[in-house]
């Protein structure tokens, strides 16, 4: 990589500063590589890069850059190899195949430019995206145009009023918010917004989203440092600072896993000297942090504190008790 680029670096200055086409013998001298390797590097600088290269000369055996053009182009700060282009194609796949569906639309222009790209570089062979899977775990309905709608009033910083049902009560509000960014968290999307009739940082499923516009009047903007102190900083999706440490004993079996899982930005995690684990994480609302652990089952023990210990117990017994 590093030869390539001094070389279509080189090619570039010797472009710029000629005032008459240069032939193919001079570059292949001032390079040194071969016709072959000229002839690829000349077509990545101008379908890549967008320089404005014209062949000259009767047998095209020169080149030169486009009168008024050349003197006004320049090497973008930062253009990709083969492997990196090759990385973002398969990243583009990884998203239209997770969803939602409205990212992959958006982003099809980029996948045809860099398969183009990559027909012009060195490895620009198909590569068997087939053979990488992605596999939802917990994804729910997305509305299309509700997220387009969303993410839009996100970007465009305007005020949005929507409909909101709330899977706790499964009742009905209308809301006018700010809104300030959107999260993905565990396969669903999340809206952090200012809610102007309650006056506070609120933290919004978008798949609860219904009849969402955008509204003429600006959004307000919360500091991030707001927004991550209030939405961030407790486990899980649920907002508010944290109340509580929790202290959560894995048995040595699941330690192998869990010593290796990001559970939260500020987790603490130590080895005990009989194999287990025990973990640490501020929460605010126990209900997901509870639902965490319960999947570890008879392998995963809450310490503390002991209200925490408490609800796990209750949680159990009525667990339990449907099976008497």
């Amino acid at each position: 990589m590093d030869h390539r680029y001094e070389r279509i670096l080189s090619l570039h200055r010797l472009l710029k500063s000629a005032h008459y086409p240069v032939p193919l013998s001079r570059l292949l001298s001032e390079l040194g590589c071969s016709r072959a390797t000229l002839y690829r590097d000349v077509a990545f600088l101008r379908d890549a890069l967008g320089a404005p290269i014209e062949s000259a000369g009767t047998d095209q055996a020169a080149f030169r850059y486009e009168l008024g053009e050349g003197e006004k182009f320049e090497l973008p700060g930062l253009w990709l190899t083969s492997d990196e282009l090759a990385s973002l194609l398969v990243l583009n796949e990884l998203i239209s195949r997770s969803g939602p569906g409205v990212l992959a639309g958006a982003l099809a222009p980029f996948k045809a430019r860099i398969e183009a790209l990559l027909s012009h570089h060195d490895s620009g062979k198909a590569l068997p995206l087939e053979r990488i899977r992605v596999i939802p775990w917990g994804e729910r309905k997305l509305d299309q145009q509700v997220f387009r709608v969303v993410a839009g009033a996100v970007l465009e910083r305007h005020q949005l009023r929507f409909r909101y049902r709330a899977r706790t009560t499964n009742a009905d509000s209308h809301r006018t918010v700010s809104p300030q960014r959107l999260t993905h968290y565990r396969d669903n999307w999340y809206l952090d917004v200012w809610d102007h009739d309650r006056e506070a940082l609120r933290s919004f499923a978008v798949d609860r989203i219904a009849e969402a516009h955008v509204l003429d009047s600006a959004a307000l903007d919360v500091a991030d440092a707001d927004l991550n102190e209030l939405l961030a900083s407790s486990y899980g999706i649920f907002a508010g600072k944290p109340k509580a440490w929790a202290t959560i004993r894995f048995s040595a079996h699941a330690a192998r896993w869990v010593s290796d899982e990001h559970w939260h930005s500020q987790q603490k995690g130590e080895w005990l000297s009989d194999g287990r684990y025990e973990l640490k994480v501020p929460y605010s609302n126990s209900k997901e942090l509870l639902m965490d652990v319960l999947k570890y089952g008879p392998d995963a023990e809450v310490i503390a504190p002991l209200p925490l210990r408490e609800e796990m117990k209750i949680l159990l017994q009525l667990a339990l008790s449907g099976y008497a």
